[in-house]
């Protein structure tokens, strides 16, 4: 299978936007050496990038493309090792666009516990609707993790999910959508263990929870 012609003009473009936004993921500090992976959908491909090669060397022809199976479709490189997760989400997902894939310490550190980050901060509720939930154990190689990552979000308003033993995956309308909520989720599971050491949480009641959710959704910002 190669690329189809109808698809060249908007998989060059991805694979511009996917290599600039994995250079967001080191300048965050979500990421440490090769680990971590930003993805955009483009009809029935995906843009990735490719296994085990340093941030420093990631421009556009470094992407790989695959398809929605995770078969290599174009590019010298062997794919990242999560792009069986990648195509599992976006294969039972079809209103995802982007997902993203980081080892970020605090976000991190919560799936270590196997606990959700509850909400109970204001960002929490515009970003993430509620809690950030944990996501099922699952070995990396096949379509485990896609299967934790779909089972988790499917009915949940979260675009972040922990999977146990892991680390956080992020979803989006589109790749940038993904990263913005990678970001957000480690700013917030900082934050929430920062409070923890001082007291009690404050839970925020799910009547505002919803308020603030679908504010920040359909009001805030630009349009």
């Amino acid at each position: 299978m190669t690329v189809p012609e109808n698809l060249r003009a908007d998989v060059d473009a991805a694979k511009a936007r996917v290599a600039a936004l994995h250079a967001e993921l080191p300048r965050w500090e979500l990421v440490v050496w090769t680990a971590g992976n930003v993805s955009e959908r483009v009809g029935d491909l995906f843009v990735i990038k490719p296994s085990g090669v340093s941030y420093d060397d990631l421009d556009a022809d470094a992407m790989v493309v695959c398809d929605l199976d995770g078969n290599l479709v174009e590019g010298s490189r062997s794919p990242s090792s999560d792009t069986a997760a990648h195509a599992y989400v976006y294969r039972n997902m079809p209103h995802v666009g982007g997902v993203v894939h980081t080892h970020s310490t605090y976000a991190a550190a919560w799936a270590a516990r196997g606990e959700e980050i509850p909400c109970v901060l204001t960002m929490m509720a515009d970003e993430f609707g509620g809690p950030v939930p944990v996501g099922p154990f699952a070995i990396i190689g096949d379509d485990s993790i896609g299967r934790g990552i779909v089972e988790t979000l499917r009915d949940h308003r979260s675009p972040a999910v922990l999977m146990q033993n892991h680390g956080p995956f992020t979803i989006g309308k589109d790749a940038k959508s993904a990263v913005k909520a990678a970001v957000l989720l480690e700013e917030v599971a900082r934050t929430v263990h920062i409070a923890k050491q001082g007291g009690d949480l404050i839970p925020i009641p799910q009547s505002a929870i919803d308020s603030l959710y679908q504010r920040y959704q359909n009001v805030y910002g630009q349009h």
